[in-house]
């Protein structure tokens, strides 16, 4: 309900602003998978590093159309307080300013729905980023991948009391692990699951 009474209302403030078209029915055939890598686990917290986004077109995913971020970060940050693998601290301060890449982001993302795994925390963090700068949060639908496992897994198996993990998930899914824990990576093994997911019925001998 709050989601909803928010939505109305940034859609009101941003009726004649540059992005106001945001808030408008998607129309098209398209979907885009998301993923961002963070300093922490904390949604109100962890300081947002990279972000990249891959279009989903049909049963298509379209890598070669792809948005790939990395953020500049404190230099503060480096050390134990890093809660992200493959990164040094170095790497922390060399990249694009976060309302740079958040403009990129809205730009490639337009209003088409999003895909991502456990999404509530990348929206989450996203978000805290996006009222500041630009005034809303991202009002796009969205598809939860690690959910629609789930509710897939329970019509087939309802006994069953399980927490998903990315990897067991994409493994017993039959899809490749595209390089784990970089932003890319994971939009893209996102994608994947996704479309294997949306076969339905014909995979729930395989989801236990």
């Amino acid at each position: 309900m709050l989601r909803t009474l928010r939505r109305a209302a940034d859609r009101r403030r941003q009726a004649e602003g540059d992005y106001g078209w945001l808030f408008s029915p998607y129309t098209g055939d398209e979907m885009v998978a998301i993923d961002c890598e963070t300093t922490g686990l904390d949604k109100r917290q962890a300081e947002l590093v990279s972000l990249a986004a891959v279009r989903i077109r049909g049963d298509r995913i379209l890598i070669s159309d792809s948005l790939d971020l990395r953020l500049a970060v404190p230099a503060s940050l480096s050390g134990d307080s890093i809660r992200i693998h493959g990164l040094r601290g170095i790497d922390l301060t060399d990249g694009a300013g976060v309302e740079e890449a958040l403009s990129q982001f809205l730009d490639f993302v337009g209003n088409r729905p999003l895909v991502g795994w456990c999404l509530d925390f990348d929206l989450a963090v996203l978000n805290r980023y996006l009222r500041p700068i630009f005034g809303f949060d991202l009002p796009n639908a969205r598809v939860d991948v690690a959910r629609t496992y789930l509710r897939q897994l329970r019509r087939s198996h309802p006994e069953l009391d399980i927490h998903p993990r990315f990897e067991q998930v994409a493994e017993r899914l039959g899809v490749p692990v595209m390089g784990r824990h970089t932003a890319l990576g994971d939009a893209v093994t996102t994608a994947l699951m996704h479309l294997r997911l949306a076969r339905g019925p014909m995979l729930a001998e395989r989801l236990c």
